[in-house]
């Protein structure tokens, strides 16, 4: 069977006559020295002064009709300026005019001399326009047109031209001074200048000429490949509508190589080249007619990995010469990574296309073997480094034709990742609420497809969170909201956050989105949400119920969630369950606490009054000093929910934080009577012996250990493991040198502000 890509391949190969009937582009070119008889010297770009000097002196440009000529602004509405008026100095613009001649020559496929000769200068003002016409020959030997827009500030202008159904709009505007736009088209093809809405349009047209016998060059036709290539696009196109396995194993989009080289900075389908250009012209046509676009973009080919050394010839060289010449002391092994990206994207139109990278597959390239036997553009070696064997990286560029059905443009555009779509779906929305907001519309409709194709690719990677993947989350969950798409609303909660993809960051848009959904299902996806994510991260669960009860969500509706919350409370720390690929559970925090018991409180006092015995009764994972009283503490100080410090579970929780502080208060807090210190030291070395002497001593404050080196980072750490009350310092003075070590009241000033606090928190307990 023959591949799509290959059958393309086949029908374009037959595509041989180069260019087509119009061809345009920019050059960059020294500014010509123009001067107008009766005006003098033209700056550039034209000023508007010296343009209405210009129209002073020109006269109404006519138009042919059969054998006469006539002037009707009805029908042609400009100026015109005769040659023999015009002078235009300067070699510079000799060798460009010469320079676009011969590229006029490849994109209309002529050979042979192509002689350009002035035939007027036309200014168009604003309102100035020409209807729909074609030349007629104005010389022995003319076939084609040609036109040179100077620059100048306008709007409008527009130069239409049409041939055999086919039609080019081109702008012909340089917002670069130092630029030339042109275009040439055949004598046959009918074309139009639209009106010129601001400014001034400066243009030169000159007859192109082709000297010597013979007939004159007629504009190539491809009708009979157009005809079987759209043929071969349009089953493609149907074929990705249908749900069978051929539309899944059909590529989402075709990537034709072209043969020539081509820089980002001039790839647009007006500068293609020779073949290039007669390949665009069929593809242009047949992807309208079969209903797909077209753009041209640069294929750029990436691989890395590893390189085997061929030999060890002096002197050895790394990498690849500038001048291409390959390195001799490598040769590449096995490729590790390879990327395939499209980039700088351009419409036929010569816009544009708005498109960042998107990358493309071996299995979409036509032919299939297009990409054998190329020559990288860039190619480096890397000598091998420790553990670590030589290695390669090499570089591919190619411009490319690229195609995909219509109806398949958000897939393709989804292919980009969220980098692409979410902007693209933003515009989308803003666009759509100018127009209305009308759900069901064709924007609605075009945002909703988008969000369908986004949600199929949405990373699910349970547990493992950037930060940039929670600003993506919530961009969606707020654009859904924006647009009312309900429908995905839920495909997002129960096949993305309640799949276990969830993060404290969403909170807020999760419940604005389940905000449109009927309360009870809002209910059942929030306990869709906490049973599939409380276990690793509590607390993100804890601030989502109580977001939603300050939300105003209805506590009945809540109860499956706030059940869920508590039965995934952690308890004996020796018995928990071991962490699977998600990661380790997030620990417990005090905030969590405090948010559990206010999102419990309001919804449910028996599940409140659950969690708190749950918290009691687990002391080494719900800590008074860590947990549990700096919970108290954001309860104390929070004024927008005194029922919740009021309640009953938060009242027993209270009352163990008071015990504990009351029962710490108790204590004796006089300073020590005497220097002896706690000497429990996790060693009795000859060494730590005398250490645990002198903390034992009631009255010797200072000891100098003088030792070696290792014997004094010995000590020093037995005196760290042991939180003994001991400043240590190192007296280098003579040798070996010494440790000071001088006892200190650093345990009695930590029991003195220990009070403080206790004092405060427990005046916040009333």
């Amino acid at each position: 069977m023959i591949h799509l890509t290959d059958q393309l391949a086949t029908l374009l190969s037959t595509v041989r006559t180069p260019g087509d009937f119009c061809t345009a582009g920019t050059r960059a070119m020294p500014l010509p020295g123009l001067v107008v008889e009766g005006v003098g010297p033209i700056a550039l770009p034209l000023l508007q002064v010296q343009a209405d000097q210009l129209i002073a002196i020109a006269e109404r440009a006519p138009f042919g009709r059969g054998e006469e000529t006539l002037v009707d602004t009805e029908v042609r509405r400009t100026w015109q300026i005769a040659p023999e008026r015009v002078r235009i100095d300067g070699r510079h613009w000799a060798q460009g005019l010469e320079a676009i001649a011969l590229q006029v020559r490849s994109g209309l496929g002529v050979t042979g001399t192509v002689v350009a000769e002035l035939y007027k200068l036309l200014v168009y003002d604003q309102g100035s326009f020409f209807v729909s016409h074609r030349d007629t020959e104005k010389a022995p030997g003319m076939f084609a047109t040609l036109v040179i827009a100077l620059p100048s500030h306008h709007a409008g202008g527009e130069l239409l031209v049409r041939h055999q159904g086919r039609e080019l709009r081109l702008g012909l505007q340089c917002p670069d001074p130092g630029e030339a736009a042109f275009a040439a088209f055949y004598a046959d093809c009918t074309h139009e200048v639209l009106p010129v809405t601001a400014g001034c349009r400066l243009v030169l047209v000159y007859k192109l000429l082709r000297k010597g016998p013979g007939a004159l060059p007629q504009p190539p036709s491809y009708l009979a490949e157009t005809a079987g290539v759209a043929s071969r696009l349009r089953q493609w196109s149907e074929g990705k509508r249908a749900a069978d396995e051929l539309a899944h194993t059909s590529p989402d989009k075709l990537v034709y190589p072209l043969e020539h080289a081509y820089t980002p900075a001039e790839l647009s389908f007006q500068a293609l080249k020779g073949a290039d250009a007669a390949v665009a012209a069929v593809l242009v046509d047949a992807a309208a007619q079969a209903g797909c676009d077209l753009h041209v973009a640069l294929m750029t080919v990436a691989e890395s990995g590893s390189a085997e050394p061929t030999g060890y010839s002096q002197p050895r060289r790394w990498g690849r010469d500038r001048d291409g010449g390959d390195d001799e002391n490598f040769e590449i092994g096995e490729i590790f990574d390879r990327s395939l990206l499209l980039s700088h994207w351009a419409l036929p139109d010569g816009r544009a296309a708005g498109l960042g990278p998107i990358p493309f597959a071996d299995t979409e390239i036509s032919p299939a073997d297009a990409l054998q036997d190329m020559e990288p553009d860039e190619q480096y070696f890397q000598e091998a480094t420790g553990n670590e064997g030589a290695s390669f990286d090499r570089t591919y560029r190619r411009a490319a034709l690229v195609l995909w059905p219509q109806h398949r443009r958000l897939a393709v555009l989804n292919q980009a990742g969220l980098a692409a779509t979410l902007p693209w779906l933003d515009l989308l929305a803003g666009q759509w609420l100018e127009e209305g907001g009308r759900r069901g519309s064709a924007l609605w409709a075009e945002a909703h497809e988008l969000i369908g194709h986004m949600l199929t690719s949405w990373p699910r990677q349970a547990g493992y969170f950037r930060p940039e993947d929670n600003s993506k989350a919530c961009q969606l969950l707020t654009l859904l909201v924006r647009l009312h798409d309900t429908e995905h609303i839920e495909t997002m909660v129960t096949q993305v956050i309640a799949a276990g993809v969830h993060n404290q960051g969403e909170n807020a848009a999760l419940l604005a989105a389940l905000g449109l959904l009927p309360a009870s299902r809002a209910g059942e996806l929030l306990a869709q949400v906490v049973q599939a994510n409380a276990a690793r991260g509590l607390g993100a669960c804890a601030d989502l119920l109580r977001q939603a009860v300050q939300a105003g969500f209805a506590p009945d509706g809540l109860r499956a969630a706030a059940g869920a919350l508590v039965e995934a409370l952690p308890g004996d720390p020796a018995q928990r369950a071991p962490a699977d690929y998600s990661g380790q559970p997030e620990a417990v925090d005090a905030q969590a606490i405090a948010d559990l018991m206010a999102a419990l409180c309001p919804i449910a006092t028996g599940l409140a009054d659950r969690a708190a015995s749950h918290l009691l009764a687990w002391p080494q994972t719900y800590g008074l000093d860590a947990l549990l009283v700096p919970a108290m503490r954001r309860w104390a100080a929070t004024p927008h929910q005194p029922e919740v410090f009021k309640a009953a579970p938060v009242q027993r929780l209270c009352a163990a934080c008071r015990a504990h502080l009351e029962a710490r208060i108790a204590l004796p807090l006089a300073p020590p009577g005497d220097w002896r210190r706690a000497s429990a030291l996790p060693c009795r070395c000859q060494h730590c012996d005398g250490l645990a002497r002198f903390l034992d001593s009631p009255d010797q404050r200072i000891w100098r250990f003088k030792a070696a080196e290792a014997a004094r980072k010995h000590v020093l750490l037995s005196i760290r493991g042991a939180g003994s009350d001991v400043d240590s310092v190192t007296d280098k003075t003579g040798s070996p040198h010494a440790l000071v070590c001088t006892k200190n009241q650093a345990s009695h000033e930590r029991r003195v502000v220990q009070r403080q606090q206790d004092l405060a928190d427990l005046a916040r307990l009333g």
